[in-house]
């Protein structure tokens, strides 16, 4: 057999340098050095989100949508340059009317759709890409993994929801001029009262489409499945949309969480009534807390597989 030779005086110093290594525990039982706080920044996230394709498709479409709708109404002119109709009138009139038409050609569908998609695409992609597991490996703390998506997938809510009618501003600037917002009923505010209707009107519809945003994310912790978080908060606000339209329910529309979708209109007006919008307001943030609490416990209790 061949003698192995080794450092005496190397193995001493591996021995004593090994046993001042300092293998400490936390009160959490963490290794000592981890904080999780360092874990899953918010602004990594966010650029994450903003690099995706989905992102910046919807982004960009929103951007596109109101010169969408100009050339529509421009095409859609007669012969003599007279509107096809009343309702066209009213929005073509001025800029803050442009815009009040946009928000409620969108309101009901295209913007409870986009917030489902940030939400409810956020954990279920993760799970689908088999990447949830490795980062609550790293470890990510569950409640901070789903609190710092959830954070992310709002602020790009928020900014879709501000994008839209603030490129509609200005496309109707351009085209429509700097009149007064007309509402159907015939009240007229200025172009400076309407500003400040419409910075009312997407914080409104920002609390309004928190209750989508629970469902969603809610959702996503339950399944595996993108699309089927997507759509089924999406039928579900189609399905309320639906049911608010028969009057035979009477009182008992106004528990449906699409109820108060529109209840944004009534700042187009010289004696605001803000009761319709409290209650929207609180039905939605009644909704979202059920659904995120519901969301939180499921996540927490999740068998992670994937």
């Amino acid at each position: 057999m061949t003698d192995i030779h080794t450092d005496e005086a190397a193995i001493e110093q591996l021995a004593d340098a090994a046993s001042h290594e300092e293998q400490g525990v936390q009160a959490d039982g963490s290794v000592a050095g981890y904080r999780a706080g360092r874990t899953l920044r918010l602004r990594v996230e966010l650029l994450r989100q903003l690099r995706r394709r989905r992102v910046q498709l919807v982004l960009g479409f929103l951007v596109l949508l109101p010169w969408i709708l100009w050339a529509a109404f421009e095409f859609g002119s007669d012969t003599s340059g007279n509107r096809s109709g009343g309702f066209v009138d009213l929005a073509t009139s001025s800029a803050p009317n442009f815009v009040v038409f946009v928000l409620f050609a969108v309101s009901s569908f295209l913007l409870p759709m986009i917030v489902a998609l940030f939400f409810g695409d956020t954990i279920a992609s993760e799970a689908s890409w088999s990447s949830l597991k490795y980062l609550l490996a790293i470890p990510v703390p569950r409640h901070r993994l789903m609190r710092q998506k959830a954070i992310a997938s709002g602020l790009l809510s928020f900014f879709a929801i501000a994008l839209l009618p603030s490129v509609a501003l200005g496309v109707g600037v351009i085209f429509y001029g700097t009149g007064e917002a007309v509402s159907p009923t015939g009240d007229a505010i200025s172009f400076q009262d309407s500003m400040l209707a419409l910075l009312f009107t997407v914080l409104y519809l920002a609390v309004h489409l928190l209750w989508v945003a629970g469902m969603a994310l809610f959702l996503t912790v339950s399944t595996d499945a993108p699309l089927g978080a997507v759509g089924g908060t999406v039928l579900v606000a189609i399905l309320s949309s639906i049911l608010d339209q028969i009057t035979a329910l009477e009182g008992l529309r106004n528990y449906l969480p699409t109820h108060y979708a529109f209840a944004w209109s009534d700042l187009i007006s010289t004696d605001v009534d803000w009761s319709n919008m409290a209650a929207g307001a609180f039905s939605a943030v009644a909704y979202a807390a059920f659904f995120g609490l519901l969301a939180a416990r499921r996540f927490r209790t999740k068998d992670i597989t994937s």
